[in-house]
């Protein structure tokens, strides 16, 4: 996806600016579009590196991650997501790529573990995640464990 301008920051790196930007977006793609009431500033936040797409001077995409140990035994990644306007582009997978490629220059190369909503298993499943475990419900929405092996 090309036109993306994308940034990798650990959380006391982000600018005021940028923190209402992603709080911003993650309301509106999982409180918002997704009717779902959760507690999205879940303290985890502050172990995360933050991958940020801007469009100009909007973001557009995001996901963080974190090292093995923090959400999972393995490395994670979570709370991926696009603006609508960006939607069918090719944003969605440019952010999981670089977030995959963020934790790995961080962490290096090693399995990682999502919480994927159910729905999204073939997004992932393109990115070489595979299915860990049986369905369960988050926040009222179908998950499930996926895994990407090294």
């Amino acid at each position: 996806m090309s036109g993306i301008d994308w940034h990798y920051t650990d959380f006391h790196d982000l600018t005021s600016v940028q923190l209402y930007a992603v709080l911003k977006l993650r309301s509106e793609v999982f409180v918002i579009e997704q009717a779902c009431i959760f507690q999205d500033m879940d303290g985890a936040d502050l172990q995360a590196v933050h991958v940020l797409g801007f469009q100009n001077v909007s973001l557009v995409a995001y996901a963080r991650c974190f090292e093995a140990g923090v959400k999972f035994n393995e490395a994670s990644i979570g709370r991926v997501a696009t603006r609508r306007s960006v939607r069918g582009s090719g944003a969605g997978h440019a952010v999981l790529e670089k977030t995959i490629a963020c934790l790995f220059d961080r962490w290096g190369p090693q399995t990682i573990r999502i919480g994927a909503q159910a729905h999204l298993e073939a997004f992932y499943r393109r990115h070489g995640f595979e299915k860990s475990g049986a369905a369960y419900c988050e926040d009222g929405i179908d998950h499930i464990q996926m895994l990407r092996r090294i």
